[in-house]
């Protein structure tokens, strides 16, 4: 087992309170500090759900802003969680600016006023979440547009003059080279302002291949001047360089916080789940198991310095990110109540770990993996796996892997992946077109997960986790020059899935216990396709990105949107639903019209309270939808 802890881990434990919210605020990206999304709201309750209807719909991005210009192109693709505090909700619109909203109706209050003369570009500029920061009476909303970290009052909307020059920083290496930062979540921990993302400079071709290093930063949320960097990949004479055999790191890229991060403000702790290195499915030219890569790494939030971290997967060949922050929570574990960081993988694997310490609070296994038949590339001998909870996805592309609805569409799906290798996890990547004449490797879980960016929610009264996940197999290969229209998911036979069903599901785990309670599929799925509409089957889930919100009564969750990705057909749909958090099974559900792109969120405006999440489509703009009693 591959444990690296920096500090002794004989911390006394005793009962603390949960990590979320207390209240009626929605004051972090993930609703608390210790990304749970969980909110002890419970005016929508099981006697009176019913009654909840859409109460207001609201452009996601302030129409004066369209009116003022009417060529501003924006994705639909809207990831954006609102805070709501202090009785006013901040987001992060289409465009990238800060925009405040009356929670009650969607109107707008104010909007970050714009960046310069000329058009405003949107390439790569929505962030996923705001970070909301008080100091003494001053109200801060704090907001990553590239390339800029920006500090804004609260109240107003204007700059923080003393914040930086002029209320922003400039987060280039090289003033004169475009960068971008795509989606970075801030996060405040004391008074330090903790950015990660990944910088994309103009002129890299394939950011898969080559790409800049993905350094973590600390700023200081009064002054923005710069505390702390952690390099995610070390640099000469630094702890873990040496895991990139033959100096490797000079050239090492991505490697970086993309989503969000958590903290323990107790402890001063910020955690960081880091991302694959580049190139994804190539590593001949970073030997080596490419450390703080897939990594969850807890750094000390005033200095940068590294507490501990864990390695969940070894030289990565099949882009197996962190891709969510780790849910913080106090759980039992054989009697002994724990501070749990609780870490949901692609790989369909949930890591926990003591999150003062690191060490695992339930046992991890190193296995033997299949082995690289590329010249020149290294794999990894073993990797870990964790010995509870099970995988809540599936894993292994095998032969018993495909559908079998009917012997005729089984037959097809066995011929189709017979063109790929395949075979366990950590199958590594193959040269497509080769002797063998396959068309590449075809993998479970493939990149988009198992579980992706839109996470976990965890009940901190009961310590039972929900976890959404897909289910989509993944071609991975060393050619990067593939035309625009060549696909990497991999579709099955008549329109199909490749893989048995479900698509989509949710997964709750006990995690006191590490056991499984309960699985179900996320929506219907291809149920309706021709060949398969007679055949009276149960919901097949369906692999659309949808994010939970846990709240004292219900899980709710929608079915997420294919639009902007590279997903199969199936993906996405328009029902939003609230589950019983005992059994799984659906308690109510509604239409919205659209597939959500956001994570929903929860709060209290005038003693009512609102579930408010993002939705967009390819033929639909990007909105809030608010739903409350009626």
């Amino acid at each position: 087992m591959r444990l690296h802890t920096i500090i002794a881990a004989g911390l006394a434990l005793f009962a603390m309170p949960a990590l979320a919210q207390d209240g009626g605020e929605w004051a972090h990206f993930a609703g608390d500090i210790g990304a749970t999304k969980y909110s002890p709201l419970d005016q929508i309750n099981a006697e009176t759900i019913d009654r909840l209807k859409v109460v207001w719909r609201a452009p996601a991005t302030d129409p004066a802003l369209l009116a003022e210009q009417p060529d501003l192109r924006l994705s639909n693709n809207w990831r954006n969680a609102p805070l709501v505090v202090n009785g006013v909700m901040y987001l992060s619109n289409q465009a990238g600016q800060v925009e405040a909203r009356d929670p009650g109706s969607g109107a707008v209050l104010w909007r970050q006023k714009d960046f310069g003369p000329g058009p405003i570009s949107t390439r790569n500029q929505a962030s996923r979440a705001l970070a909301f920061w008080q100091d003494g009476d001053k109200a801060r909303i704090v907001s990553v547009r590239s390339p800029y970290l920006y500090v804004l009052d609260a109240t107003t909307g204007a700059l923080v003059d003393e914040f930086g020059q002029g209320g922003r920083v400039d987060l280039r290496e090289d003033p004169d080279t475009i960068y971008s930062w795509n989606y970075p979540a801030p996060i405040v921990v004391g008074d330090v302002i903790v950015i990660g993302g990944q910088p994309i400079a103009t002129g890299i071709a394939d950011i898969n291949k080559a790409s800049l290093p993905g350094d973590v930063r600390g700023f200081d949320a009064r002054s923005g001047e710069l505390v702390w960097t952690f390099n995610t990949i070390p640099q000469e004479g630094q702890p873990g360089a040496e895991t990139w055999h033959g100096d490797s790191w000079r050239q090492g890229g991505k490697t970086k916080v993309w989503n969000a991060f958590s903290a323990d403000e107790e402890l001063g702790y910020v955690y960081l789940p880091i991302s694959a290195p580049s190139s994804d499915y190539d590593g001949r030219a970073r030997p080596g198991d490419n450390l703080y890569s897939d990594s969850l790494v807890a750094l000390d939030a005033k200095t940068g310095e590294m507490v501990w971290h864990y390695q969940t997967v070894h030289h990565d060949l099949w882009d197996y990110d962190l891709p969510y922050p780790p849910m913080l929570a106090n759980i039992r574990v054989n009697g002994e109540l724990r501070k749990a960081a609780i870490q949901v993988t692609k790989l369909g694997y949930v890591f926990a770990f003591d999150r003062a310490s690191g060490e695992p609070l339930f046992p991890i296994e190193e296995v033997p993996v299949p082995q690289a038949i590329v010249e020149g590339e290294y794999t990894s001998p073993t990797q870990p796996r964790p010995v509870k909870p099970a995988p809540f996805e599936r894993q292994d592309m095998n032969e018993d892997a495909p559908i079998d609805f009917t012997p005729e569409l089984h037959e097809e799906a066995v011929e189709i992946l017979n063109r790929y290798v395949h075979g366990p996890m950590y199958t590594p990547p193959t040269i497509a077109g080769g002797d063998d004449g396959k068309l590449g490797t075809l993998y479970l879980p493939g990149w988009v997960g198992g579980a992706n960016w839109t996470g976990a929610a965890l009940d901190p009264e009961t310590g039972i986790a929900y976890i959404p996940s897909v289910t989509v197999p993944w071609i991975s290969r060393y050619d990067y020059r593939r035309p625009p229209e060549d696909k990497l998911y991999l579709d099955g036979p008549q329109g199909l899935p490749l893989v048995k069903p479900p698509y989509g599901r949710i997964t709750a785990i006990d995690m006191d216990s590490g056991d499984h309670l309960w699985m179900v599929p996320n929506g219907d799925g291809p149920r309706d396709h021709p060949l398969l509409k007679d055949l009276d089957l149960p919901p097949l889930g369906q692999s659309g990105r949808a994010a939970p919100l846990l709240t004292k009564s219900f899980l709710f969750m929608g079915e997420g949107d294919a639009v902007g990705l590279s997903l199969p057909r199936y993906s996405g749909g328009n029902m939003f639903r609230a589950y019983d958090k005992q059994t799984g099974d659906v308690a109510w559900e509604i239409d919205l019209g659209v597939g959500t792109t956001g994570p929903p969120i929860s709060y209290t405006h005038e003693g009512r309270q609102y579930i408010v999440v993002a939705v967009g489509g390819i033929d639909h703009p990007a909105e809030l939808v608010a739903l409350a009693l009626e």
